[in-house]
């Protein structure tokens, strides 16, 4: 088979696809236009987040047989026209869910325990313990939507702290030794942190928003290792501002492009608000991005495609 990678990834996918046989083809510069031009000559094509495949560019790839996403969301594919097609889809959320469960609980303890802040006092030769002083996680129920690979590898984590863990799905039954499933009712009566695991979609796109945040009984902690648009920013500050959203970790923002980049060419009022709050901790979309998930993510793509077609 002829493969066209267009992201860099470990290079031990196309070392293994080398010893299946496969032809490797690489193209990191092209546009979508230049790609869509050749797509047509390939069998396989290896991306993370460049752009996107939508039923323009799959009509043109008239010879694919699979798509590898070296990472977990599909959203930038059009999977349902590739399902109508009969391509495979190949993602790899077991690839990185072990670096997003680590990530996720590394934020918590960090925006519990104002880290960040109290580092940046000290070394501007500042010594505020009474003001850093932290919450212990023992004792606090942890809800988490979107109980799938991401939700159980972090629920997981907490096992070692004296912690109640709660789990929201649409899907009935995902709930494990690690954590009850429970209705959204009881999640946003019980919950002091909350922790989101799910994919984006239309469901989820501004799912925590002021009426979401409302609705829970505690102020809480609020965690997004998922994706930007699940989160409605203004609303996440007016919970900030009012104390209802006592602190947040956000690895993921609501302004993030499809292929991150000039993420701050604009300066929305509310994403402003969140880089000066103290109780707020940023990251650049990293959570499941390490040293073994970038080997993890390309190897669980060869997996799937080698059981698939050899």
């Amino acid at each position: 088979m002829k493969v066209l990678h267009l992201d860099t990834n470990h290079p031990l996918l196309i070392e293994q696809f080398e010893e299946l046989g496969f032809e490797n083809h690489e193209d990191y510069t092209s546009s979508k236009e230049q790609v869509e031009k050749k797509i047509h000559e390939y069998d396989g094509i290896i991306i993370r987040s460049r752009f996107t495949i939508d039923q323009q560019f799959l009509e043109k790839a008239t010879n694919l047989k699979f798509i590898g996403r070296v990472g977990a969301g599909l959203e930038n594919i059009d999977v349902d026209y590739a399902k109508y097609k009969d391509i495979f889809m190949a993602s790899a959320p077991e690839g990185n869910r072990n670096a997003v469960g680590e990530h996720t609980l590394g934020m918590l303890l960090s925006i519990m325990n104002h880290m960040c802040k109290a580092d940046r006092q000290v070394r501007k030769g500042k010594w505020k313990r009474e003001q850093n002083r932290g919450v212990e996680l023992d004792g606090k129920t942890v809800g988490i939507i979107g109980y799938g690979n991401m939700g159980k590898a972090f629920a997981k984590k907490l096992l070692g702290f004296d912690v109640e863990v709660i789990c929201y799905d649409i899907i009935g039954g995902v709930g494990d030794d690690n954590a009850r499933q429970v209705g959204i009712m009881e999640f946003q009566q019980r919950c002091d942190v909350v922790s989101l695991h799910v994919p984006q979609t239309e469901q989820t796109i501004g799912m925590v928003n002021k009426e979401f945040i409302d609705k829970f009984h505690k102020p809480f902690w609020l965690l997004n290792t998922a994706r930007g648009k699940c989160v409605v920013t203004n609303d996440l500050v007016d919970g900030l501002k009012s104390g209802k959203v006592l602190g947040a970790g956000l690895d993921v923002l609501e302004y993030e492009k499809k292929s991150f980049e000039n993420m701050f060419a604009s300066k929305p009022k509310a994403f402003k608000y969140l880089r000066k709050a103290k109780n707020v901790l940023l990251t650049p979309h990293v959570a499941g991005w390490t040293v073994e998930s970038k080997e993890k993510l390309a190897q669980t793509i060869v997996d799937k495609v080698k059981e698939r077609f050899c």
